[in-house]
């Protein structure tokens, strides 16, 4: 793939969505490629389809464009083009996935090591910061404006833990300055959606920090909100962002392992490590995906139980990684 409008050609309407529970990547590339395309097509028919508008990051333009589940026609529409972004598997897309199997051509962009390549085409760079940071080099430089650019350097920032994670390289670095140089307001961009806590964010937080457990002497920690603390707090899954994050960067930990509960002895896990595990082939092997330092998946079972499922492949790892050093 060249460019993105060598790919559209005679397409007349064009469906755009991201996976479920949109991050900053996926809600920013979302929104470039539907300001990209807009400015450039006029003539076309396009439409973004998001599980939900993130009202942190509701302040990119066209965010009130977005067609969410509860504004879903009840016949599903047939696109000449879906262009799926960020998403390691068409399951992943929740209600947009009808919409893509409508269409008469997908491609699929991103840069997750985990995906399917489910797409007639498909554009899957893993050693990519983003998506975000794929769809900069498909688009034409003197085509973006100051508003795609807040929208790229959004789902930069988020999936790199603002330039920290391993995925930085110098390339990043490089396309993030282009960005700031249109004018965006980079330091408020990351303040408002990356650092910024609501109160009930931070009692969430300390409530996970101090109920926290320590295994495999201290190599890997694990913590958990079930659904009756969700509810006590009045919260929803975006207010966990940040959790697993806060608990890798204890010291001595290669691990860190957060449920939330969304059903019964049903949990969604994210994993984060700091470079010996790879938690990506652990969160495959239950059925989920991501990327070598950070990847998520769906479990069944008590929380123990998880755990303990999930820390026996960690452990597997560390003991290979060292007798491999050995």
């Amino acid at each position: 793939m060249n460019k993105i409008l060598e790919i559209i050609k005679d397409e007349k309407s064009i469906a755009i969505a991201g996976h479920v529970r949109p991050d900053g990547d996926c809600f920013g590339s979302c929104l470039a490629m539907y300001q990209y395309l807009s400015q450039t097509l006029p003539d076309r028919q396009i439409d973004v389809y998001l599980e939900e508008v993130v009202p942190v990051f509701a302040f990119l333009k066209d965010s009130d464009k977005i067609k969410t589940s509860v504004e879903m026609e009840k016949e599903v529409p047939e696109y000449d083009l879906f262009i799926s972004l960020d998403c390691g598997s068409k399951d992943r897309l929740g209600f947009a996935e009808p919409v893509l199997d409508c269409a008469k051509k997908v491609v699929n962009i991103d840069h997750h090591v985990s995906n399917t390549k489910f797409g007639n085409e498909n554009h899957v760079i893993g050693d990519s910061s983003s998506t975000c940071e794929i769809l900069f080099s498909l688009m034409e430089e003197d085509l973006i404006t100051r508003e795609i650019a807040e929208a790229l350097y959004l789902g930069i920032v988020h999936d790199t833990g603002v330039f920290r994670h391993s995925c930085t390289s110098r390339k990043t670095m490089e396309i993030a300055g282009f960005l700031i140089e249109k004018g965006i307001p980079f330091s408020k961009i990351i303040d408002k959606t990356f650092y910024e806590k609501t109160y009930v964010q931070n009692q969430l937080l300390g409530r996970c920090l101090m109920e926290s457990i320590r295994i495999l002497d201290g190599k890997v920690i694990a913590s958990c909100i079930d659904e009756e603390t969700m509810k006590f707090y009045g919260a929803g899954s975006s207010d966990l962002d940040g959790i697993v994050d806060q608990l890798r960067v204890t010291e001595k930990v290669e691990v860190a392992i957060f449920a939330h509960e969304t059903a019964l002895q049903e949990y969604k896990v994210s994993m984060r490590s700091n470079g010996i595990v790879n938690v990506s082939k652990i969160a495959t092997y239950f059925g989920g995906g991501g990327h070598v330092k950070a990847a998520g998946c769906k479990m069944k079972g008590r929380y123990h139980d998880v755990i303990n499922n999930l820390v026996g492949h960690i452990a597997n790892q560390l003991e290979n990684s060292k007798s491999e050093r050995e």
